[in-house]
């Protein structure tokens, strides 16, 4: 019997932003729930992030963002993953990002933000949640 293919997680932190220990806390968290994930680092471009994300064939992406540059990074990661065919592949954010701002990043295609306060047991249910969905 073949075992099932375990998710495939990139988390990511685009922009300008160096803080990154909410992103590691969560990475490792995914990572003690069965999943497999990658990490880039800080400083990341919108193309280097869907560069990875096709390159390493996840069925996620976590954006971690704190900068304020949300509305600038989002779309373009959005944009260029439907440009490279990867509608199936759900993203995720997460950080400060002010609550006026939720909707439209939802209309992105964005699947779910994460603010302060979230638990790491609510983000592995939304992306278990998410993939089966999908599967």
């Amino acid at each position: 019997m073949e075992e099932p293919r375990r998710i495939r997680v990139l988390i990511a932190k685009p922009g300008l932003d160096g803080h990154d220990r909410g992103a590691k806390v969560v990475a490792r968290a995914l990572r003690d729930a069965g999943m497999e994930v990658i990490y880039t680092g800080i400083r990341q471009t919108p193309e280097m992030i869907v560069a990875t994300a096709l390159q390493e064939d996840v069925q996620v992406i976590g954006l971690s963002i704190l900068s304020g540059a949300h509305m600038a990074l989002f779309p373009r990661i959005m944009a260029l993953s439907k440009e490279k065919g990867m509608e199936g592949v759900k993203v995720f954010a997460g950080g400060i990002i002010p609550d006026e701002d939720v909707p439209e990043i939802k209309a992105m295609g964005i699947e779910e933000v994460f603010g302060p306060g979230t638990t790491t047991q609510q983000i592995i249910e939304a992306v278990r949640t998410s993939i089966e969905i999908r599967s």
